[in-house]
């Protein structure tokens, strides 16, 4: 009987054994098709130095967060300054150090790029959607010029754009305000032009058509419906409208001046220009807090950026 059992866990961890490879191998491409080694260690090296590439300076900047500047000149570039043992004090130090050069509102400027890139992203996410359904699924006399008006947006430099978008806020008494950056960065061609690629090869007509003949509403039919499958791509359009405003620095430049209301980095701007600013430590060290927020956000958003990045790839 012992036997017997044996030999069906032998042939259960056999069969468990083949159905993973089978899975793995699922979705391969014929042979004739396959990549070669050559290319898929090409392929692996590049992916290495990309990698290499964009984390490096997250490293050196982790590593300059804990040095002064005597250190910063004389010591290793590469490596820590100090034991490990010590490096807890030096972070303390640099930390401290922040605060006192930025009079105690670096978290207040952190706290108003997330205000600002949160509600600038929210809205303009909805906004991008909603006009990029509306023109993919009605027809409506000047549909294509308005198109081609919104497009041609995306051509303009932005830079171009702020001093009429200062003139414009200053006569209507806006300037120094939230509202000043908030409105202009709510707008953004590029989110019309993903939502509207979106809505139309994701939203099916036959379901639209189906739940006006149930007697839906247009607005019922968009937030109850639409909304939830274009989900996905709005995860998409939301990142890339939060990372634009984020790390907007002319527009704040132009239109704030109060200290209470910058966002990081104009307010790190404000702390570099400073004639006796010369600790390049605590500076890194605002530089790395300041960019958590944005990573910790593509990190907990990362599976629904992913998928609405492929949603508008396939048709049908």
């Amino acid at each position: 009987m012992s036997d017997l059992t044996k030999e069906e866990r032998a042939a259960r961890r056999a069969r468990k054994k083949a159905d993973k490879i089978r899975d793995l191998h699922a979705n391969d491409l014929p042979r004739s098709m396959q990549p070669s080694t050559a290319v898929k260690t090409v392929t692996i090296v590049a992916l290495v130095l990309t990698l290499i590439y964009f984390l490096f300076p997250i490293y050196w900047a982790i590593i300059a967060s804990t040095k002064t500047p005597s250190q910063m000149t004389g010591s290793n570039g590469l490596w820590f300054a100090v034991g490990i043992q010590d490096l807890p004090n030096a972070i303390a130090t640099n930390y401290g150090k922040l605060l006192g050069w930025t009079r105690g509102n670096f978290w207040r400027w952190v706290f108003n790029s997330l205000v600002y890139s949160g509600v600038s992203a929210a809205v303009g996410t909805l906004v991008a959607v909603m006009a990029g359904y509306a023109t993919a699924k009605f027809n409506f006399r000047g549909k294509n010029l308005a198109i081609g008006v919104i497009m041609g947006c995306m051509l303009m430099p932005a830079a171009l754009l702020t001093i009429p978008q200062y003139s414009i806020f200053h006569t209507m008494h806006l300037t120094d305000t939230m509202l000043a950056v908030i409105i202009p960065c709510c707008v953004s061609p590029f989110g019309f032009f993903l939502g509207r690629v979106y809505a139309q090869t994701s939203v099916p007509n036959e379901l639209l058509e189906a739940a006006r003949i149930d007697g839906a509403s247009e607005a019922r039919i968009f937030f109850t419906i639409v909304l939830r499958i274009l989900a996905p791509a709005m995860v998409t359009i939301f990142l890339f409208l939060f990372v634009a405003t984020w790390n907007n620095f002319l527009l704040p430049l132009m239109m704030i001046s109060a200290d209470t209301l910058k966002p990081v980095t104009l307010g790190l701007y404000g702390m570099v220009s400073l004639a006796t600013f010369n600790d390049r430590g605590a500076l890194m060290m605002g530089a790395l807090l300041g960019v958590l927020p944005v990573i910790i956000l593509f990190l907990g958003l990362q599976r629904y950026w992913q998928a609405g990045l492929a949603a508008g790839a396939v048709k049908g």
